[in-house]
């Protein structure tokens, strides 16, 4: 029996996951959560093969880094998020942070089930479109922006300014900006506006 964790703030998706889960014989829901840091602190103390982790959460810890917690445990279970979000920015750091796969919520329940299970045995589990998607970045990398350079982007898509970007991500403002000036080459734009705009109409980030 494989004994799974859900993870999403919304119920209607709680329930209707453990609903579609239940049907399934080698399956076993063992734990409903609405908040990500409970997730972390129930896979410190119960044991989990799979948590299935969603991404936002309001102003609470995210799941990327719920993710990275639940991952530096001893013995920690697989962590498989279970989003909306068909955004780069947001694979790349799932994989970072340790996550075994990255699907998304319109998945078909059997897919969604042959997941899981995938993800129990420690093998890597990808929605087609994302799979698509990492194939082409390492098909043209001279095109594709850096993790770092996406996290640059994103900040800049929530409104700060280089110095702010600097503080959050601990760089200096003469590293953000050269930052910037390769991710404006590779979109080929020239300001931070048009920068953002292709980013979001492309999918590298929200």
């Amino acid at each position: 029996m494989i004994r799974v964790l859900l993870c999403d703030d919304h119920p209607v998706v709680r329930a209707g996951l453990a609903a579609v889960l239940d049907l399934e014989d080698d399956l076993e829901v063992v734990r409903q959560l609405a908040v990500a840091d409970e997730a972390v602190a129930f896979c410190a103390s119960e044991s989990f093969d799979v948590v299935l982790m969603d991404l936002q959460f309001g102003q609470q810890l995210d799941g990327i880094e719920a993710t990275r917690r639940i991952r530096a445990l001893p013995a920690p279970p697989q962590v498989l998020v279970l989003t909306t979000y068909d955004v780069e920015s947001d694979v790349l750091a799932a994989v970072d942070a340790g996550a075994a796969g990255y699907l998304l919520k319109d998945a078909d329940p059997a897919a969604l089930a042959t997941g899981i299970r995938e993800a129990a045995r420690g093998e890597t589990v990808l929605a087609p479109s994302i799979a698509q998607r990492l194939v082409r970045r390492t098909l043209r990398p001279d095109t594709s922006l850096s993790p770092r350079e996406l996290e640059v982007l994103g900040l800049v898509a929530d409104g700060l300014s280089n110095q702010l970007i600097g503080e959050r991500l601990f760089l200096s403002q003469a590293t953000v900006k050269s930052h910037l000036v390769h991710v404006f080459g590779k979109l080929r734009v020239d300001s931070r506006t048009a920068a953002v705009a292709v980013a979001r109409s492309t999918g590298l980030i929200r």
